[in-house]
């Protein structure tokens, strides 16, 4: 059995895939899934499910989530009712989410030991773990309380992944995708940082120059204010040829 919950949410047992029937069981299991082991009471589940507004149903809507998550959980994985909620009791079931935060983390230790093969293969496996965005198909309320803090984990991972590509001598094939994540993350200073880098690395100066004053342009236009240190000193190393050999977690 495993627990997926980095896109669409669901238990994988047996070779097959149960997607649970219905957003709210999908919302109740994987909240208990990321409590971690901790209860949830009632009040919490319900912001989870009806935003406040619960119906007077909600107790015993409650209850019959967790009396079908329980059949497909079988005996193995309980979920418990205690005082006024459940707790899911899966220590040692596999979780994406559990084993991408575990490959992350060695993968950040290999990069600050400076393995860096090492390192690019343990980020690339846990990113490999996504299945497009994570908690799908459950409630608004859920994804505005969870997903930012997950995808603010991927992201992370994925600025790590790409300078232990860069520093592996891979700044050619990182263009294109550094492009893309600029254009889709504009404010985030690390990605423009590293483009930069992958630019001036595959002989284009002046488009890595670019980058950096279109960077300037919109966060004057948008925020009103310049950039932080790590731009900043990225542009300065490129201006002196020194981003040749440094990377950017330098420079910050």
């Amino acid at each position: 059995m495993e627990f997926r919950i980095l896109g669409p949410v669901h238990i994988w047992t047996a070779g097959r895939q149960d997607s649970l029937s219905g957003t709210k069981q999908r919302t109740t299991f994987a909240a208990l899934v990321l409590a971690g082991g901790r209860a949830l009471t009632d009040e919490q589940l319900s912001r989870m499910l009806w935003d406040g507004n619960p119906p007077n149903t909600a107790a015993a809507q409650l209850h019959t989530y967790a009396s079908r998550i329980r059949r497909r959980l079988g005996d193995a994985v309980p979920l418990v009712r205690i005082r006024s909620g459940y707790r899911l009791l899966a220590e040692g079931i596999p979780c994406d989410y559990t084993e991408f935060g575990r490959r992350s983390r060695a993968g950040l230790q290999s990069l600050r030991e400076q393995d860096f093969e090492r390192a690019s293969e343990q980020l690339g496996s846990a990113l490999a773990l996504w299945q497009g965005e994570a908690l799908a198909e459950v409630t608004d309320q859920l994804i505005d309380a969870e997903r930012p803090q997950l995808e603010e984990e991927r992201l992370e991972t994925l600025e790590a992944w790409i300078e232990a590509e860069l520093i592996l001598g891979r700044h050619r094939q990182l263009v294109p995708e550094l492009t893309r994540l600029v254009a889709r993350h504009p404010m985030r200073e690390r990605f423009r940082a590293l483009l930069m880098t992958a630019l001036y690395r595959s002989e284009r100066q002046a488009d890595a120059m670019s980058t950096y004053l279109a960077g300037r342009r919109l966060l004057a236009e948008e925020l009103g204010v310049e950039p932080g240190r790590l731009l900043t000193r990225t542009y300065q190393a490129v201006l002196s040829g020194e981003v040749r050999s440094l990377m950017p977690h330098q420079l910050a």
